[in-house]
């Protein structure tokens, strides 16, 4: 049995969806444009590519997502209702700290697609929608783990705020079974964005770093707001109260804490 059929048969016997085709790369550009790709040209929900390496892996806002070797890299296309397509990053980051706590690391996760382990950076997720006159048509939801990163293969930046599953005493493991975990526990949140989006927010409310209440900043494009952090809502919109006491709804954008001066 080859790579891609062994992670079909792994998948299924954890309950998850069959999945139509799976394309597995040792080295690739980018998972997301090449599912891009097949997408428009009419790929089945659920077509996968994963890759051990990424020469061109990006992030939010276009920034370049280091994709070393000793990381899964993970893109899955999905065809979500358009009302609930705004909830999928955070159902996707409930799946992936789910698949992560089975081996044996507790996660917490960050508005809007980041999953911490000890406050650093462990995993990713980043949504990308084509939409049409009908709404959205389809949405390849890139998945990046680090399972067990050599530090001198990142950025000096970088290395400080990102951990691995190996750096956090997790359970062996390889991007064959990590990827099996986080898609058979992505299908279970993906069938509560149908059949009952509230729960989606309240799980990924429950795994919250605990800000509530704590002063933020948040980043979209060039606009900057400061306020505390009132609650990301069930529509996964995250809630600030600015100084004046209005409270604003963001869907997009990077948040921080503001931590007071001396502390």
């Amino acid at each position: 049995m080859d790579r891609a059929a062994a992670l079909v048969e792994a998948i299924a016997s954890q309950g998850g969806p069959r999945l139509p085709a799976v394309e597995w790369h040792a080295t690739i550009g980018s998972t997301s444009d090449r599912l891009k790709q097949l997408a428009r040209a009419g790929a089945a929900e659920w077509t996968t590519v994963l890759a051990e390496r990424q020469t061109s892996g990006r992030g939010r806002e276009g920034r370049r997502w280091q994709s070393p070797p000793g990381g899964l890299y993970l893109s899955v296309l999905l065809r979500p209702s358009g009302e609930r397509a705004a909830l999928l990053p955070l159902a996707a980051g409930v799946a992936v700290a789910e698949a992560v706590d089975s081996f044996g690391v507790v996660c917490q996760l960050k508005w809007p697609n980041d999953v911490l382990a000890s406050g650093r950076k462990l995993a990713g997720i980043l949504a990308e929608a084509s939409s049409g006159s009908a709404g959205v048509e389809w949405v390849v939801l890139g998945i990046g783990v680090n399972l067990a990163l050599d530090p001198a293969s990142l950025s000096a930046e970088l290395r400080d705020g990102v951990t691995s599953l190996a750096a956090q005493g997790g359970r062996e493991a390889g991007p064959d079974a990590v990827a099996a975990a986080a898609l058979a526990r992505l299908a279970v949140w993906y069938d509560a964005l149908r059949e009952a989006p509230s729960r989606v927010a309240a799980a990924w409310r429950e795994r919250a770093i605990p800000w509530w209440g704590r002063l933020v900043e948040l980043r979209s494009g060039t606009a900057v707001l400061r306020g505390r952090l009132a609650a990301v809502d069930d529509e996964g919109a995250l809630v600030i109260e600015l100084p004046g006491g209005e409270r604003r709804r963001l869907v997009s954008g990077e948040v921080s804490r503001l931590r007071p001066a001396g502390s």
